[in-house]
């Protein structure tokens, strides 16, 4: 039997008592009213992190100098680099033979890495794959809602291009996302010849539901376990493959470039040895993730451990442009209660078959399908100067989230059926989501933006590639659900290609090393940057981690 704590029962008691009339509500079409363009923008810019002036501040150097970025963010673009690395540009060391080397190194190894990896190998190169953590620890295994591709009859990439328009707010690169939607249909055929099982009729169509902020249903999933499901293929595909290899537990900290500013490799940094490992490459592609993990403005966060900026950090040293970091994605809906499951998500397919978000009384205050910016400054405002949230005993505050509302919707066993992975990891911990509604509040979920790339991945350095949330321009300042995962499979695989085929053409690097580092290390000091101020950082500082 689910019983909830006193703090949560009398407000989740007036979440029962209304559910009655908004489901006749629904019955009758009737549906909260949506904000207008103009009050969409007006709540974003009130209520949304992303304006709140005190988190931001413009990088004061480098190759976007101006731009407007998290204050986290700039602290590490602008740091000194690892100690080991920082001796070698002082002492103006050489560095020494090459440990590894390759024909295409892709750092990440997640969905953006393995998918870029696999597609270079079939080119018939030679790939080494090197990773912070394990093959696949990456926040693709923690995407639960799915995928967006238009595939039915009712839509078109046209319709999926303008609503990727739209939710960006009209700042999104249009070559990108013209890039995105084309290839979306391919892409699936591809995950289904690998064997990704995704959700069915018995006929054997494509299930598809409606995620925030789109005009027609074209989300595709796996139960709530898309993400993971999409890595189980892809790291059995990497793995038959005998030119793939993987360096697991090692970090890169540094690009190498060539006398002729081209990347030709990287240092990798062992956990938990410290030992520097030198790998050149005729081509590398970076596929290392975003940033959650630094907490901005000290949000929790659904990101995997290692998702703390690396290859923002090392890509900015490199001379390379950023775009779009100011504006980040904060999924409304993180879990709050229990405690020990603070800023993990609960997906907005959930929304999607009609669970709604309440304020302690029990009432919608905010279409449950707005775009994931919107629907974050509402739950903010509602939370705040509102002060409509429901309140834990250390102070966190939330919303509710009707998931039981589905099964009345649909039928007893949806939500069984259709969340099979968070209906058992509640029930473990005495918690039955058929029966009580959850505590969400926003979490800190995606880097909208990143290193500035073209269609094929490629970077403004030669030989350098970028696919997945390392990159910026195709969401501008707003992503809608189920195109991250597009996002990684269609642009790692066009990096992977490209990548193969700049190797195959370009021959060896010319002296790989790091000089690139010396104007950077030079301005870093002009502005004294605080010798402690130290990045990539690799992991997040929770309590004492040594070394890192």
């Amino acid at each position: 039997m689910t019983i909830l704590p006193d703090f949560l029962r009398d407000s989740a008691k007036k979440v029962r008592t209304t559910r009655e009339t908004r489901l006749a509500k629904r019955q009758r079409g009737e549906t909260f009213e949506r904000f207008s363009l103009s009050d969409r923008r007006a709540l974003i810019r009130e209520y949304h992190p992303d304006f709140r002036e005190d988190g931001h501040r413009p990088l004061a150097m480098g190759a976007s100098r101006d731009l407007i970025v998290p204050t986290e963010l700039a602290n590490l673009l602008e740091a000194w680099p690892r100690p080991k690395i920082a001796s070698l540009c002082e002492e103006r060391a050489t560095l020494p033979p090459p440990d590894m080397a390759t024909d295409i190194l892709v750092i990440g190894g997640g969905g953006a890495g393995c998918a870029a990896a696999i597609t270079a190998a079939e080119a018939g190169a030679r790939v080494m794959m090197t990773t912070k953590l394990r093959l696949g620890d990456s926040n693709t295994v923690m995407a639960e809602g799915g995928m967006q591709v238009a595939d039915h009859e009712c839509d078109s990439p046209a319709q999926h291009f303008l609503d990727v328009m739209g939710g960006g707010h009209f700042t999104s690169d249009p070559a990108l996302v013209e890039t995105l939607v084309m290839d979306g249909p391919g892409v699936l055929r591809w995950l289904e010849d690998l064997g990704m099982l995704f959700d069915k009729y018995p006929t054997g169509r494509m299930k598809v539901r409606h995620g925030g902020g789109t005009s027609r249903k074209r989300l595709h999933a796996s139960g709530d376990v898309t993400g993971l499901e999409m890595m189980r293929v892809l790291a059995d595909r990497a793995a038959c493959l005998d030119t793939i290899t993987v360096q697991p537990f090692h970090p890169a900290v540094e690009l190498l470039t060539d006398d002729n500013g081209r990347a030709a490799g990287a240092i990798l940094e062992e956990i938990p040895s410290g030992t520097l490992r030198v790998v050149h490459a005729k081509a590398v592609i970076l596929a290392t993730g975003g940033f959650g993990r630094l907490h901005l403005q000290g949000f929790p966060t659904s990101n995997h451990y290692g998702a703390t900026a690396d290859g923002l950090v090392m890509a900015y040293r490199a001379g390379l442009p950023l775009r779009d970091l100011k504006d980040c994605q904060y999924h409304p809906t993180g879990v709050v209660y229990p405690e020990k499951l603070a800023g993990l998500l609960l997906t907005e397919k959930f929304r999607g078959l009609g669970a709604q978000i309440l304020n302690r009384h029990g009432d919608e205050f905010v279409f449950s399908l707005e775009p994931r910016d919107v629907t974050t400054a509402a739950i903010i405002r509602e939370c705040g100067e509102f002060a409509n949230g429901v309140r834990l005993p250390g102070g966190e505050t939330g919303v509710w989230l009707d998931i039981p509302m589905i099964d009345y919707i649909h039928g007893r066993g949806t939500i069984e059926r259709e969340f099979p992975g968070r209906f058992k990891e509640y029930l473990r911990m005495g918690l039955d989501i058929r029966q009580v509604p959850l505590l969400a509040y926003p979490t800190l979920h995606y880097q909208n933006g990143g290193v500035v790339i073209w269609q094929d991945g490629k970077t403004d350095m030669p030989g350098l590639y970028a696919c997945g949330e390392v990159t910026g321009g195709i969401h501008g300042h707003n992503r809608l659900m189920g195109n991250a995962l597009l996002e990684i499979l269609v642009f790692g695989r066009r990096a992977g290609v490209a990548a193969a085929r700049f190797a195959a053409s370009s021959g060896e690097a010319r002296n790989p090393g790091i000089g690139h580092l010396e104007p950077f290390l030079e301005e870093l000091a002009a502005m004294s940057v605080p010798r402690e101020r130290i990045a990539p950082r690799l992991l997040p500082g929770y309590g004492r981690v040594p070394h890192y």
